[in-house]
């Protein structure tokens, strides 16, 4: 752009034809004064040395206009207060000069840095409410990862160390002295009866007598064992008058519903539970039941390993998310090939074809009683029956799918090879 010449005066050494003659102070060697023109732009003069330096410059034929940027800003009158309002910083704030501003025009524009690499110890700085003003913000810590949980919230060494445990006492119970593992079954069953009972209690107020069914599940175990299921399905008949009897000393209300929670829970822990040590009772009792607990643990390993890398059907999505079609597939393969292992190589007459069946059976009741399971503690709003075992929850949180599968594998070895 062209320079824009300055705004012509009158010729030197003749006055200024608006202004009376003698206001004023006299040209020097012919040239306006700093008052003159201050008077010619409309504004008072000050006389100061800003006014002298404009009036030489003016003298001298500078050129000078809104254009450039050595022109100083012109002072404000006398009494005029003046408010600069400066836009308030945002992300999107045209940045300082050499972040992202030339100096001047023309020259090359810098991007600026990105805020992760600041300086360190450099302070940060957030949009304040008040224009013009930035708010120093205290350096935030680097985010610590997350420890990674494990699956189903469970404490895995915990559980492993339980499980081998666990293990450890079945074996030496079945083959040092058999009768051994029946008292393991007894506890069990006593522990199992009162840890449901005390969930109907705390979460549904259902107060199912707790004596008769400890009393009565120990019954049914021992007569299982040494008398057979005639004697123990007895014992849960007499068992589940006793609950009556038993819930009679408390008022009338909820009488129905508490009797009926007992004999479920009757039926439910020590009854299936009495077909194991039925199992116990044969002379290879120790054999029939390892067949029993390896097919039922297959069937939960082969389920959870198909379908963890392969599980997209969802079985049960309302009951337990967590299973899915290809997990069950996954584990009755795996229950079966075990079965038809152990029954043609540790069962007295047994053949593989047999233990194929027997283990695709045991396969689809520990799946059912899983899911049983799952059920009751849905109902209750719960996420373990208990707090027993670390890392597997409670005693019946282990054998949910142990006790419905007792009663099929009881069955198929005496239509197999006897009892």
């Amino acid at each position: 752009m062209p320079p824009v010449p300055a705004e012509p005066g009158p010729p030197p050494g003749m006055p200024d034809p608006g202004r009376p003659v003698g206001h004023g102070r006299p040209a020097a060697h012919g040239r306006p004064s700093a008052e003159d023109r201050s008077a010619a732009h409309g504004r008072p003069a000050t006389g100061g040395p800003s006014e002298l330096a404009e009036g030489q410059a003016g003298a001298s034929g500078r050129l000078s206009g809104p254009l450039f940027r050595d022109e100083r800003p012109e002072p404000a009158p006398p009494g005029v207060t003046e408010t600069v309002v400066l836009r308030a910083i945002s992300d999107d704030a045209t940045p300082a000069p050499g972040h992202g501003t030339p100096p001047h025009p023309g020259a090359p524009v810098r991007p600026a840095p990105p805020a992760n690499h600041l300086a360190a110890g450099q302070p940060q700085f957030s949009p304040s409410s008040h224009p013009g003003q930035e708010t120093p913000v205290a350096a935030q810590p680097a985010p610590q990862p997350q420890p990674r949980k494990q699956r189903g919230g469970r404490n895995l060494q915990a559980a492993i160390g339980v499980g081998v445990g666990l293990g450890a006492v079945i074996v030496a119970s079945l083959f040092v002295v058999k009768a051994l593992f029946l008292v393991v079954v007894m506890a069990a069953v006593a522990v199992g009866v009162w840890e449901l009972t005390s969930r109907l209690s705390e979460r549904k107020q259902i107060k199912a007598p707790l004596v008769p069914l400890v009393v009565g599940g120990l019954a049914m175990v021992a007569t299982g064992y040494w008398a057979g299921v005639q004697w123990a399905a007895a014992s849960l008949a007499l068992t589940g008058l006793a609950v009556m009897v038993w819930r009679m000393a408390e008022p009338p209300e909820d009488y129905l519903r508490d009797i009926t929670a007992g004999v479920f829970t009757a039926f439910y822990v020590p009854f299936l539970a009495t077909f194991v040590a039925m199992m116990l009772a044969a002379d290879d009792g120790p054999q029939r039941i390892v067949l029993f607990l390896i097919v039922t643990i297959c069937s939960d390993t082969g389920a959870y390993a198909v379908g963890y890398k392969f599980g997209k059907t969802k079985l049960a999505p309302t009951i337990s998310p967590g299973k899915t079609r290809e997990g069950l597939a996954g584990g009755i393969a795996l229950s079966m090939l075990a079965g038809a292992l152990l029954m043609q190589l540790i069962i007295d007459d047994g053949s593989w074809w047999q233990g194929l069946i027997l283990g695709g059976c045991a396969a689809v009741t520990a799946t059912l009683g899983d899911l049983g399971e799952s059920m009751i503690k849905r109902d209750l709003g719960i996420k373990d029956m208990g707090t027993l075992l670390p890392g597997h929850g409670g005693i019946m949180d282990r054998l949910d799918s142990l006790l419905p599968t007792a009663p099929v594998v009881w069955l198929l070895l005496a239509a197999f090879v006897g009892s």
